[in-house]
């Protein structure tokens, strides 16, 4: 009897995944019909893919379609406030703290975050909690792209001042996640957090 409750047991800790994520679901955006796999870390919901919601205000990474299906589409500050699902929103920068802290640090959150595959120079990770973070690079509001395959960035709620905001990144030759501070014209990803 305890053989089989160990059994059990050890075979729900695996479903949940090696760095704790509770659960993986799907949820379809009403407004285009494109559907999303959600992962729960910790306390929160996050959407386990970039947005790919074609809101005004935001682009595919060198205007090339393919790259929206592989990498999701990049967003300036403030369409990316107002991009996100309803019942979905963007992180404040209090929250991205606690989520990276919770996955290990910034020194290590990076490689645990990352995905096993589309980092360009074998910077790819482990995604041990299933975020599945892909490298979309970003943009500027003059139409220049860089980086895809090398770097992620995603942005946040938090101004910094009235022209930035901060965010989160990661780059294919590091293993932390870092905080960067954006023109809000910029270009970045989004993940979008449950209410």
């Amino acid at each position: 009897m305890n053989k089989y409750l160990l059994i059990v047991i050890a075979a729900a800790v695996g479903a949940l995944g090696a760095g704790g994520a509770q659960a993986i679901w799907r949820f379809t955006d009403t407004r285009d019909g494109k559907t999303y796999r959600t992962v729960k870390i910790d306390k929160m919901v996050w959407m386990a893919e970039n947005l790919n919601f074609a809101a005004k205000g935001s682009v595919c990474y060198e205007n090339k379609n393919a790259n929206c299906a592989k990498y999701g589409r990049l967003y300036n500050w403030e369409t990316a406030l107002k991009a996100c699902p309803a019942g979905y929103r963007l992180p404040s920068d209090d929250e991205w703290t606690a989520f990276v802290d919770y996955v290990g640090g910034k020194e290590k959150a990076g490689t645990k975050l990352k995905s096993k595959a589309g980092w360009n120079n074998n910077g790819n990770g482990t995604n041990d909690y299933g975020w599945s973070a892909l490298p979309g690079g970003y943009g500027f509001s003059s139409g220049y792209f860089l980086d895809a395959g090398n770097v992620g960035c995603w942005w946040g709620t938090t101004e910094d001042n009235a022209d930035d905001a901060l965010g989160r990144g990661m780059d294919y030759d590091t293993e932390n996640v870092f905080t960067y501070n954006g023109s809000k014209r910029d270009l970045f990803s989004v993940r979008c957090v449950k209410d």
